[in-house]
């Protein structure tokens, strides 16, 4: 008996302690978290929302980034290549004083999903809101979106092309387009008044050499030849020093440009031999490929892009534009009606661009 006494009073007492030892480290371990815990695993210790002051960040996680480099990476191809186009009020938002019906940034979109491998570039498009309405009609159609600031200046409604706002905002443009090379990215920059028939990437040249690939009203059949009438409404440029120059040296002549928008003074830049003098490789797309309605394209069956260029007002550009696409399902419905009696498609013709010649039409004689 006395044994079994003697057991049970040691086996108590041991039970004690191992409750008053748990209890006391529980204590230790709750009271000691405002220093690390080496009982705790040290990827803990890491933890962003328990930072200890002064300690320096693990090397894992990212520096902060502003909002045009987020939008920008995420936009990015692996080789450091975005699409970018920019757009205020006039170009996105349907309820504006332009009209209630597609805009022409519906329109772009709806043309990367008409295109022939041109679908998925949507996702390495950027677009570039130059006013709050713009940005929420982008993020309504649920695009990679980039809200860019301007002081003192209103850019929502539609500049008439020449006029001093639309000049102004040509040259926003360009200082933005700059601040983008800076960060590193190669980019095509589109107006959204450009069609994507095809993936634009598959016609431009792939030498590494050629800084700037630039889009002309009309193509004189030599890629070098700098007597082509560029356009800058589409182009592609790689990120290094030499562009970044161009880039400073065209943005610091806008002081004294008065009446001229940044093509005009970029033209004047080349004439002056300033391609040259920085040892840029340009290349001047022909219009077989990268068309407009200034110069149409010939060949549906090679076309890439088309820009409603030589074009007054939005609303004639919507509807033109409009006609454009409804060409181009013209075009693959008779390709692919043809293919299957093994045909050849028709040689088919763009249609008129009534809409824009009218505009021109009007503002000369004056009238409304």
């Amino acid at each position: 008996m006395k044994m079994d006494y003697s057991t049970k009073s040691s086996l108590s007492y041991l039970t004690l302690l191992s409750l008053l030892f748990a209890s006391f480290l529980y204590l230790w371990i709750t009271t000691s978290s405002s220093t690390s815990n080496p009982l705790l695993p040290p990827r803990s210790q890491y933890s962003c929302l328990q930072q200890n002051p002064g300690t320096a960040a693990p090397a894992a996680v990212a520096a902060p980034r502003d909002e045009l480099e987020v939008a920008l990476s995420k936009a990015s191809m692996p080789n450091r290549t975005v699409i970018i186009a920019i757009v205020n009020r006039a170009y996105a938002d349907p309820g504006s004083e332009v009209g209630t019906g597609e805009t022409l940034l519906d329109l772009f979109v709806r043309s990367l999903w008409l295109g022939e491998g041109t679908r998925g570039l949507l996702d390495h498009v950027v677009v570039v809101a130059m006013d709050r309405a713009a940005y929420r009609a982008c993020r309504f159609r649920r695009l990679n979106c980039y809200r860019l600031e301007t002081e003192e200046v209103d850019f929502r409604g539609e500049k008439v092309y020449m006029s001093e706002d639309f000049i102004r905002m040509m040259w926003r443009r360009t200082a933005f387009l700059g601040d983008v090379l800076r960060r590193g990215y190669d980019f095509i920059f589109t107006d959204t008044d450009v069609m994507w028939l095809r993936n634009p990437f598959t016609k431009l040249s792939k030498n590494v050499s050629e800084d700037l690939q630039i889009s002309t009203d009309v193509f004189n059949g030599d890629p070098r030849s700098e007597d082509n009438f560029i356009n800058t409404g589409f182009y592609f440029v790689r990120s290094n020093n030499k562009t970044v120059a161009l880039f400073d040296e065209w943005y610091s002549r806008r002081q004294n440009a008065t009446g001229k928008k940044e093509q005009d003074v970029l033209l004047d830049l080349i004439h002056e031999g300033a391609f040259k003098r920085l040892d840029l490789g340009v290349r001047f797309l022909d219009t077989l490929f990268f068309s407009g309605f200034c110069e149409d394209s010939k060949d549906f069956g090679a076309v890439a892009t088309v820009h409603a260029n030589c074009c007054r007002s939005i609303t004639a550009k919507v509807f033109d534009l409009t006609v454009v696409l409804r060409d181009w399902k013209r075009f693959k419905w008779s390709r692919k009606k043809t293919a299957a009696v093994n045909g050849t498609a028709a040689s088919l013709r763009w249609t008129n661009h009534m809409g824009c010649w009218r505009a021109w039409r009007v503002q000369g004689n004056g009238k409304k």
